[in-house]
């Protein structure tokens, strides 16, 4: 995972001096800077404008999750109307983690969320660790998981109501992930506007599901809030996991920052994109919970294996077919903002000099991260056929929020070590205590509650440390391996049509 040198310009290739590189169709001018065919400075552009911004955020954290499975939060919390509490103070604690998120973002001016604030705040060595367990564990399994939802909804429609084979559902799922690793491949402008399209779906998705419902509550269909507040099934212990399962559903605040050097106006745009977001989906998660009890009963909810599917079913009759492909779009909404946030990451990554070169290039003619792009796409097929997807998951989805409150800590460690830095947009400390000290709780639940899992979470998280001296710290290679790993890249470069980012 070292950076390589910048292959020699021999044979047409990139040269150091970035010359002329007539094999892959770049010139360079009379400064030294590439252009591709039409003149244009090869790099990536500031294409992410306030709507587009907007998009990334509510399409991904939107998923399937709010139309599957709410369960979670009320079987945890006891009650109808506890489960609406949680709902309402796990989007303000989110809040307060996206706000500190936007002023971490519009000081600190590069790519890369976690990944980039970590290298700031605790240096190259705990970056690499968090860039170590996302790429071998965290980010296949995810994507995986996310995208089986994806494979099993759109085939659910012509399966109705038989039994959907999983092999079919793999293959499914493995086309919605090419499909979405080939369109953040091609185009930048064409991802955003396609993203903007599936937000706008999921919305009118949840829109199809509220309205009646709130038809259904105007009409004096309350019984199911009668007693909202019967606390005789809610338990000490059962609120922490309500909370967790809530703060789950609304992660993804935080990947607009993935983004931040195309993001137009930054200081602006990050702040307004962040705040609009969580208001629209705070909003769409209440109201939609509040639909979803207007036609169904708690123990309803808690027997449904699709939520959604359920109240369509009682409410729409036949319309509910269309039920499964919203889902599905949704599904793929956060598959297509993931992936193009998370490349940036990888991009970012080989930039600071954590993955080889090749991986901060940009191709000739889309001027997208192609290499930064395609990189998890072998890890992530192979999760899809040979892994235990949903394991990993148990035994990672702790350290998201381990890594998510180091963040936060090293924004109030900036404070006090950086006072100089130029601010921005600047939040009431308590902000990112309050989120800080929620997350390492979080942490400290699944320490108590699952020490096995999380245990062996953590080990596979400790593995970046030797990666690291491995790859980084002692470098030194036999001659034969540099030439040969020089090669390959070299080899990679030309197959892919990139050249180095030109700033």
């Amino acid at each position: 995972m070292t950076k390589t040198s910048t292959p020699t310009q021999k044979d047409g290739r990139v040269g150091a001096n970035r010359h002329r590189v007539s094999q892959i169709g770049t010139e360079s001018n009379s400064s030294g800077e590439l252009r591709d065919r039409d003149n244009k400075k090869v790099g990536l552009g500031k294409k992410i404008t306030l709507l587009r911004g907007i998009s990334i955020i509510t399409g991904t954290i939107i998923g399937a999750g709010i139309f599957i499975s709410p369960k979670g939060i009320l079987k945890n919390s006891g009650s109808i109307g506890m489960s609406l509490i949680v709902w309402l103070a796990c989007g303000v604690l989110s809040l307060f983690g996206a706000l500190s998120y936007a002023e971490l973002g519009t000081c600190i001016k590069k790519s890369g969320g976690h990944y980039i604030y970590v290298m700031e705040a605790f240096g190259p060595q705990m970056a690499f660790i968090r860039l170590w367990v996302e790429f071998i564990a965290i980010r296949p399994a995810a994507t995986a998981v996310i995208s089986l939802a994806f494979g099993q909804y759109i085939l659910e429609p012509l399966f109705m109501p038989c039994y959907i084979p999983p092999m079919a559902v793999k293959l499914a799922t493995a086309i919605g992930i090419t499909s979405v690793m080939y369109l953040n491949s091609m185009s930048v402008t064409w991802t955003a506007r396609i993203q903007i399209f599936l937000t706008f779906s999921k919305l009118l998705a949840i829109a199809i599901i509220t309205v009646p419902g709130m038809y259904q509550l105007f009409k004096g269909e309350t019984r199911n809030f009668e007693n909202a507040f019967d606390l005789h099934n809610m338990t000490f212990s059962g609120m922490p996991l309500a909370f967790y399962s809530g703060m789950y559903a609304y992660a993804g605040w935080f990947y607009l920052n993935f983004v931040t050097e195309e993001v137009e106006n930054p200081e602006r745009t990050m702040p307004l994109a962040i705040c609009i977001s969580m208001a629209i989906v705070a909003s769409c998660y209440m109201l939609i919970n509040v639909a979803y009890y207007t036609v169904m009963s708690a123990e309803e909810l808690l027997a449904s294996e699709a939520v959604a599917v359920t109240f369509a079913a009682k409410l729409m009759g036949n319309f509910s077919i269309a039920v499964p492909l919203f889902v599905a779009l949704s599904c793929f909404g956060s598959m297509n903002g993931s992936s193009f946030a998370l490349s940036r990451m990888f991009y970012v990554a080989s930039r600071e000099g954590q993955l080889p070169e090749v991986f901060s290039m940009i191709h000739i003619r889309r001027h997208t991260p192609l290499a930064a792009v395609l990189i998890l796409y072998p890890m992530t097929m192979l999760q899809l056929f040979v892994g235990d997807i949903y394991s990993l998951l148990n035994f990672m989805s702790f350290l998201r929020w381990f890594f998510i409150g180091v963040v936060v800590l090293g924004l109030i460690y900036l404070r006090y070590t950086k006072p100089d830095l130029h601010r921005p947009f600047k939040v009431p400390l308590f902000i990112p205590v309050v989120f800080c000290i929620t997350c390492f709780f979080m942490v400290f639940l699944s320490l108590y509650s699952d020490p096995v899992n999380t245990g062996i979470g953590f080990g596979i998280s400790l593995t970046g440390i030797p990666a690291y001296y491995i790859f980084l710290h002692f470098n030194q290679r036999p001659k034969w391996l540099q030439r040969a790993l020089d090669s390959f890249y070299r080899t990679l470069q030309i197959i892919l049509e990139v050249v180095p980012n030109e700033e």
